[in-house]
């Protein structure tokens, strides 16, 4: 069962890499980039600032808590404990794998941090601001862009992006949730 899983995941990793085009290589590269993302997170934090004054506080500590659990059960367990090579790093897949600017990542990739961490702020965002903002659910297909950079990027197999993206959006919802509880105990109004 697990191997049919792995080969099927191989598949659709080298059916997704596949739909690369050469003016498309220097936009996924940037949109996988955490830098270029700067000036849309301060207009996020702009957001909440607004809208929570000097109680934003709460939602930052619980943004914060989201991303660092969700980083830390991905990249500081899960990449260590299964040692999956990236496909950009797989010796079996040398040569096979379309890749951006030499880039490979580091070692291992199951499962995807990247898509962790923007899931989680997504899902944190999204129920922080549901009922103010109608677009705010838009942070889910920024979310998946970003995480699909990552396969056409060749350093992620679909499954990674999954995986990331499952425990990304349970971090954000549970400290979403803890937060509330917070708000709710010490400024229920």
């Amino acid at each position: 069962m697990l191997e049919t899983l792995i080969e099927l995941d191989k598949e659709l990793f080298f059916f997704l890499n596949g739909l690369h085009t050469s003016w498309l290589d220097s936009i996924m590269f940037w949109v996988s980039d955490k830098l270029i993302w700067i000036p849309f997170y301060a207009w996020l934090l702009y957001l909440i600032i607004k809208e929570y004054k000097w109680k934003s506080i709460i939602w930052l500590i619980g943004i914060g808590l989201a991303i660092a659990a969700s980083d830390q059960i991905l990249s500081g367990f899960m990449k260590p404990f299964f040692e999956r090579y990236r496909p950009s790093r797989d010796p079996e897949l040398e040569g096979l794998v379309h890749i951006v600017n030499g880039y490979t990542g580091g070692r291992y990739g199951f499962a995807s941090s990247h898509a962790g961490n923007v899931f989680a702020l997504a899902i944190f965002l999204y129920s922080l601001f549901k009922e103010k903002y109608k677009w705010i659910g838009w942070l889910f297909l920024w979310a998946g862009i970003v995480s699909y950079s990552r396969v056409y990027l060749g350093v992620h197999y679909p499954g990674d992006i999954i995986v990331g993206a499952v425990i990304g959006t349970s971090m954000g919802w549970l400290f979403y949730t803890l937060s509330d509880r917070v708000r709710r105990k010490y400024y229920p109004v």
